[in-house]
């Protein structure tokens, strides 16, 4: 029988608030922000110690990845559609007719194609996987990160390790 056991933390210290504007087909959303909350999964077998990971490692790992996004313009750095140019101390977006310059000090340059829950929750969880990896937690077989952007709106990414 091939069994796993699973850890959730999720809560008040598993969030952040940021801004973005996201692509949608052809078009970009307009600059707005959103209060996320973060939960992260971890399946995986039990330790010599009888767990699967300590509850405050996990939590601490997530935290650390929304601290660092926490009041940031979270930029998708890798998108596609928009135009992209970073000097100055500054970012510069262009989009069709619009044009926005955001400070470096309050950008963070995430290496996605776009700034949605999902991609957001992927970003996490590479976040989460190399302090797993970094921690010897070579028991965790999988791992799921969901964000939800507002109540009833959750984007989500697992991935097997």
């Amino acid at each position: 029988m091939n069994e796993t056991r699973h850890v959730t933390v999720e809560g008040i210290r598993l969030k952040f608030a940021a801004s973005h504007m996201a692509t949608l087909g052809d078009d970009l959303e307009p600059l707005h922000g959103h209060n996320y909350i973060v939960t992260a999964r971890v399946e995986g077998e039990l330790t010599d110690d009888r767990w699967v990971i300590d509850f405050s490692a996990l939590k601490r790992f997530a935290r650390e990845a929304c601290d660092y996004l926490d009041h940031h313009f979270l930029l998708q750095a890798d998108s596609p559609l928009l135009d992209l140019e970073h000097a100055n101390e500054a970012w510069t977006i262009r989009f069709a007719d619009r044009e926005y310059r955001i400070p470096e000090r309050d950008v963070i340059a995430l290496r996605i194609e776009n700034s949605t829950a999902e991609l957001i929750a992927e970003w996490i969880a590479g976040r989460v996987i190399d302090e797993l990896r970094a921690g010897g937690h070579s028991n965790i077989r999988r791992l799921a990160v969901d964000v939800e952007e507002m109540p009833g709106q959750v984007g989500g990414y697992a991935r097997d390790l």
